[in-house]
């Protein structure tokens, strides 16, 4: 399985992106996906993740409000709109992807995208 991130780029505060992230060949139902990120010189942080099948969703606090993970079965597209940007948003996303909810939560699963750098200026 891989996974091809797309859609970083340079925000001001309070602007918006959407990443995206395409995984190759078909996405079960059962498969859960998930965004997370890291900043420079810090450990990578859980962002999001969705059950594909059911759509159930599951966000950090940090984003909670902000940032919304969706999926479009159609397209076998994960997507992660992110609203309102601060500048302690700037890190390289990653989605990942994974049969298992606690283990994409807790940053475990097999598989993991190329990253995709998101700067936000002050």
């Amino acid at each position: 399985v891989q996974l091809q991130a797309s859609g970083g780029g340079l925000v001001q505060a309070g602007g918006s992106l959407r990443l995206s992230c395409a995984p190759s060949g078909r996405t079960f139902s059962s498969a859960v996906m998930g965004w997370f990120r890291q900043a420079p010189d810090k450990e990578r942080e859980y962002v999001a993740a969705i059950r594909w099948g059911t759509g159930r969703t599951y966000y950090a606090d940090s984003v909670k409000g902000r940032f919304t993970i969706s999926r479009s079965t159609a397209d076998n597209l994960l997507y992660l709109q992110m609203n309102n940007l601060k500048p302690e948003d700037t890190a390289i996303y990653y989605c990942t992807k994974d049969s298992d909810w606690a283990t994409v939560v807790s940053g475990r699963a097999d598989y993991w995208g190329q990253g995709t750098l998101v700067t936000v200026s002050s």
